[in-house]
């Protein structure tokens, strides 16, 4: 819920859902008083701030929220339920796990941390593990590599300054942004191919790690779902030139071309010009 964040999210068709959800969703989508799309990052990161900004901080919300991102293309409604609960949830538990216990009584008080997560664990026991699953991917500063794969570089939509209104997606843009949106086929195709191209010529690195990742999340949603990249709050880290500029997805494309076919100086030319600019990008963070 940071201002310098991306997403990737998961749309699933309204038939994925179950019969309770499916009704709920429908008729969510015809109210009047929901989030639109241009509001919504806006209020999803208020109602963090205000939590976080409590006497005691809450880590989580009490509730799971109703509220999700939609998608129509051809009169078929896809879903992207918000859920803040989860996702605060499984944040929260990352960071807990990740900061030494003196650290972490600074943030959140000992009695609030281990309430938080007595409250998670309550939840998984009495859950299955798709419950656990998440159709929302943040990552703050930075947009890790193993996102670009899933997508192809003509499924750019850029808005610089000025009203545009995507095809399929409800509501208008009114700021700047950086989104593509692919199917799931051809998301996992792509997630595939990759790995097979990094693990045939370059081996188990790091990065193969996180592309399989990504392709083993992807397959746990409905085949015929929607999948987006976006920039959210990363876009106010890049001036409109820097913006115009980034290529990224087409240019991770080319660097595995390039390994496919041996042309090993263009992956590498390539590959490192997704590299260096995410990492200037990243490096913002430290700066004073």
């Amino acid at each position: 819920m940071l201002p310098y964040a991306a997403y990737l999210r998961v749309y699933e068709p309204l038939a994925a859902f179950a019969p309770a959800e499916r009704a709920s969703w429908a008729a969510y989508a015809e109210a009047t008083d929901r989030p639109r799309r241009a509001g919504a990052l806006h209020a999803e990161h208020g109602e963090a701030v205000r939590r976080l900004l409590g006497v005691p901080p809450a880590p989580a919300p009490a509730q799971e929220s109703p509220n999700a991102y939609l998608r129509r293309v051809e009169d078929v409604l896809y879903v992207c339920p918000w859920q803040s609960r989860l996702r605060s949830w499984l944040a929260f538990s990352r960071f807990r796990g990740a900061t030494p216990p003196k650290l972490m009584e600074r943030f959140v008080p000992a009695a609030v941390a281990a309430q938080t997560a007595d409250d998670f664990d309550r939840f998984k026991r009495r859950t299955d593990s798709a419950a656990l699953r998440t159709h929302i991917r943040g990552s703050t500063w930075h947009v890790p590599t193993s996102w670009f794969v899933p997508f192809d570089g003509n499924e750019r939509w850029l808005v610089i300054d000025g009203p545009g209104d995507q095809q399929g997606q409800e509501g208008t843009t009114t700021t700047r942004n950086l989104i593509y949106v692919t199917s799931m086929a051809h998301a996992r195709r792509r997630s595939a191919r990759a790995l097979q191209i990094i693990r045939r010529q370059v081996g188990e690195v790091p990065v193969t790690g996180e592309v399989e990742d990504v392709a083993r999340w992807l397959e746990e949603f409905h085949p015929h779902s929607l999948v987006e990249l976006d920039y959210g709050g990363i876009v106010n880290l890049m001036d409109d030139e820097t913006l115009q500029a980034d290529e990224s997805v087409a240019e991770l494309a080319a660097a595995l071309t390039g390994l496919e076919k041996g042309e090993e100086e263009l992956a590498f030319a390539m590959y490192q010009r997704v590299i260096l600019r995410w990492r200037s990008i990243q490096l913002l963070e430290s700066a004073n």
